[in-house]
């Protein structure tokens, strides 16, 4: 059975695993942890574009036993013991790779690299059994997002075989205006240009999402992409008008979730 694709918020570091007195990250928590309940069965493998691997050219992780990369610091000692032993899936890595390729992209497969915190710790929570293979996908290091809605596009076909395809981001992710009293006005501005964009059908949404930076709010929310880019990706996976599924103001700035059918 066809599988959506997704775009999710990942948090901050490994703020789902440590305490959180003040519920900061409860909503976005409970979304993850209800993420199941809307995939229409369980995926055969899911493939995640991390906002926290940055190649020339895109690239997959090929392990077939991924390691963890803790790419976050100043956090309690326990969350750098975290364990997800899920299974990767190095054949469905190089048919991925290949897929870009044969659509023009270059692509390669990292037999050696593991799942940074963009990956693990959302599915932590989404999918604790870990019993799924996982395979991470990088963001293309020129942060062109024609080229990434592109590279969805390629791999649309993969969601036919049950595979799920998630970007992994923050569709506002300025670090300097999280918690500032002022970033309400301007960071709902453009989610509601991101939420009006993505329920654009395909060919309309891909040019709204290409010219993002121009958009109300876009450079304050994302003074730099790479964590906006994961969405290009499961945008350009889908013809179909997309929707959001969660929406929450964090820390004074508003964070969105988006499915594509």
């Amino acid at each position: 059975m066809a599988q959506p694709s997704l775009f999710i918020p990942h948090g901050g570091g490994p703020c789902f695993f440590m305490p959180d007195p003040g519920h900061v990250w409860s909503g976005i928590a409970s979304f993850l942890k209800g993420l199941v309940d809307r995939l229409p069965e369980p995926p055969r493998a899911i493939i995640v574009v991390s906002g926290h691997w940055e190649t020339d050219g895109f690239a997959f992780t090929g392990a077939g036993r991924p390691d963890l990369i803790y790419d976050y610091s100043g956090f309690p000692a326990e969350t750098y013991a975290l364990r997800y032993d899920v299974p990767g899936d190095p054949p469905l890595a190089s048919r991925a790779a290949d897929m870009l390729k044969d659509a023009g992209l270059a692509a390669k497969v990292d037999p050696s690299r593991g799942l940074d915190h963009g990956v693990f710790v959302p599915l932590k929570v989404a999918f604790p059994d870990a019993d799924i293979p996982v395979i991470e996908m990088s963001v293309e290091k020129d942060l062109d997002p024609a080229l990434h809605l592109a590279a969805g596009r390629a791999l649309a076909p993969l969601r036919g075989e049950g595979i799920l395809i998630v970007g992994s981001g923050m569709s506002f992710h300025n670090m300097r205006a999280y918690g500032d009293p002022r970033s309400p006005a301007p960071s709902q501005a453009f989610d509601r240009w991101l939420t009006e964009a993505v329920g654009l059908p395909g060919p309309r949404r891909a040019e709204a999402l290409a010219s993002w930076a121009t958009s109300p709010g876009g450079r304050f929310a994302h003074p730099r992409e790479e964590h906006l880019l994961p969405l290009m990706v499961a945008a350009g996976a889908s013809d179909a008008s997309g929707e959001r599924v969660y929406n929450e103001l964090v820390l004074e700035t508003a964070i969105s979730a988006f499915r594509f059918a």
